[in-house]
């Protein structure tokens, strides 16, 4: 059997934006042509995109690094190189994309939305644009901005409106097959189900939810006994859960006692899971010994506590379409299925040393790269306002100006970095 892939680490790298060209017009009987390199092209981006057809991250578990291809360089006769394609990575709806150093959510991706993980980098000029009518031959252009990289971790999370739980072999997916079109595999030992399965219920016409049943639920599992700690994620969007007990006793189990070990495994994990509505399900009525009280004892201590009591027997469907419409009902009630928020903050780049950053200078032009100068670069939207004086707030901070003045820069002269200019004013 596959291994159900629900977690994986992967490292993404858009690709670099292309270098500018320096090149020069060159044509019979045409004097002076003038510059006419071409700009770099824009590296590609690394996409993710939902794909109904994938239910696991079982792609992931094998290829952890993703890389966009880069922009081609500029040529002359002012040709702009080709953009590099856009990498796409198709992800299963419900995947949740965290920033593997914070932990912070980046996106959810529930919805049908393409999402840029990775925006390439931006092509660099050629010396076509930096010609002018006091700088007519250009002998420089702009290196491509490098394309972003970042590690992620991809969780996913099932879109299931109601989630199954209760010890293992207790007739979760018993009731999921015979309420709904999911086929999972049923046998008479614990963990049959060693992965979540989905199955649509139809109640009505227009009337319709998604339920999960979630597998390998024991005491412990919140601490990682059996499967519980890698599955009890899944019911983390679950509006409703229905808790499924077996009051037969055919493995000399308390009913009692196993659904209250299941709801501190809820509570260990999650105490807002716990408070989430439930539905109580006694399942197996039709192997209980006549002399049994079990029945009694758990529907008299559940609704004690509240909750709405159901007596089932999945394998006969007894009272089964009752317990579905009942879960109709109280969805009908609730709000929808929860989509997490990005709540990820891409720290903003510090100044970093004048001394690391390179200047070159091409007649009145001065040109500035560096590493951090790049960062700087990606987290500037010039035009905000705020933003701009954020960039020269920067720059100044790191010394750049002082060193420039060292260097000899006039007023007027032309500052350079990457694909943007401003004219230099003490």
């Amino acid at each position: 059997m596959s291994a159900f892939i629900d977690k994986v680490r992967i490292t993404v790298k858009a690709g670099d934006g292309g270098g500018g060209a320096v090149a020069f017009h060159r044509e019979k009987y045409v004097a002076a042509g003038g510059p006419d390199g071409g700009d770099g092209g824009n590296g590609g981006s690394v996409v993710l995109r939902v794909d109904d057809n994938l239910s696991t991250l079982m792609d992931f578990r094998y290829k952890r690094k993703y890389a966009a291809p880069a922009g081609m360089n500029g040529e002359g006769g002012r040709r702009k190189g080709k953009s590099g394609e856009n990498l796409v990575i198709r992800v299963p709806r419900g995947t949740v994309v965290r920033d593997a150093e914070t932990g912070g959510i980046v996106c959810d991706m529930s919805g049908d939305d393409d999402f840029v993980l990775a925006k390439g980098g931006r092509g660099g000029w050629g010396n076509s644009h930096f010609a002018t009518p006091t700088r007519q031959v250009p002998r420089f252009a702009k290196a491509g901005l490098p394309g972003e990289a970042r590690d992620v971790i991809l969780e996913l999370k099932l879109l299931a409106d109601v989630g199954l739980v209760g010890f293992p072999n207790v007739g979760k997916s018993t009731l999921l097959s015979v309420t709904s079109n999911a086929r999972p595999k049923i046998a008479n030992y614990h963990f049959t189900t060693l992965f979540p399965n989905l199955g649509v219920i139809y109640v009505d016409e227009g009337v319709s939810f998604v339920m999960a049943d979630i597998p390998g639920i024991i005491e412990g599992a919140a601490e990682g006994a059996g499967l519980g700690h890698d599955f009890l994620r899944h019911i983390d969007r679950c509006r409703l859960i229905v808790h499924v007990v077996d009051v037969s006793g055919s493995e000399d189990r308390d009913p009692v006692e196993d659904f209250e070990k299941i709801n501190e495994e809820l509570r260990a994990y999650s105490p807002e899971l716990a408070e989430r509505p439930m539905l109580v399900a006694a399942n197996k009525v039709d192997l209980l010994p006549p002399d049994s009280d079990n029945l009694a004892r758990l529907r008299e201590y559940v609704t004690r506590r509240g909750y709405d009591f159901y007596e089932i027997s999945a394998a006969t469907t007894a009272g089964t379409r009752d317990l579905m419409k009942a879960v109709a009902g109280r969805l009908a009630q609730l709000p929808p299925v929860r989509v997490y928020e990005a709540d990820y903050v891409k720290p903003l780049a510090e100044a970093g040393s004048v001394e690391d950053l390179k200047i070159e200078r091409f007649d009145d032009v001065w040109s500035i790269s560096g590493p951090w100068m790049e960062r700087l670069l990606g987290d500037i939207n010039f035009e905000d306002y705020e933003s701009r004086m954020y960039f020269d707030r920067q720059l100044r901070r790191s010394g750049l100006f002082d060193r420039l003045e060292s260097l000899g820069i006039e007023e007027g002269d032309t500052v350079s970095i990457y694909d943007l200019e401003f004219t230099y004013e003490k």
